[in-house]
């Protein structure tokens, strides 16, 4: 897998997101949290801070806030080498989550993220159009992405 990079805003259960996102991706770990317990709104809110696969994420449990609606919950591009990966995450995500399409998909958290492959970056920018153009149609019929899938539709075969 390669980086992902966010802040991400929980109305709740931002501990419980903390924790699956943290099996799920090597090398992570929940750091430090503060509780913000004079903060206007509900109680248990905090500030949290935590690394996947090494890159460091602050995220906040802040309950329902105008700021919130205004700048969304920010979504995560999820960049993955295998199939393996993608199925990994997917099937975690799905669990209680939503998905929707080409490659996105929300958690049950409501984080929204876009599991991709490496590859489909390539494939999107070949030179040759008519190649790019199959890729691209493939990638719209699809909800989780298939490698091996988009990889056919590329050659045409």
């Amino acid at each position: 897998m390669k980086k992902i990079q966010p802040f991400l805003w929980f109305k709740e259960n931002g501990q419980e997101a903390m924790e699956l996102y943290t099996k799920l991706f090597p090398d992570s770990k929940i750091g430090n949290i503060t509780m913000l317990p004079d903060a206007p709104g509900p109680k248990g809110q905090f500030v949290g801070e935590f690394e996947l696969m090494a890159e460091k994420y602050m995220c906040i449990q802040g309950g329902e806030n105008p700021m919130l609606a205004a700048v969304g919950p920010v979504s995560l591009v999820a960049l993955c080498d295998t199939q393996e990966e993608i199925d990994k995450l997917w099937d975690a995500f799905k669990e209680g989550g939503k998905e929707i399409a080409c490659g996105w998909i929300t958690d049950r958290f409501g984080i929204t993220w876009q599991v991709t492959p490496t590859v489909l970056g390539e494939y999107m920018s070949d030179p040759d159009q008519e190649k790019a153009h199959r890729t691209a149609i493939a990638m719209m019929n699809m909800v989780k992405f298939d490698i091996a899938a988009l990889k056919r539709a590329h050659d045409g075969e």
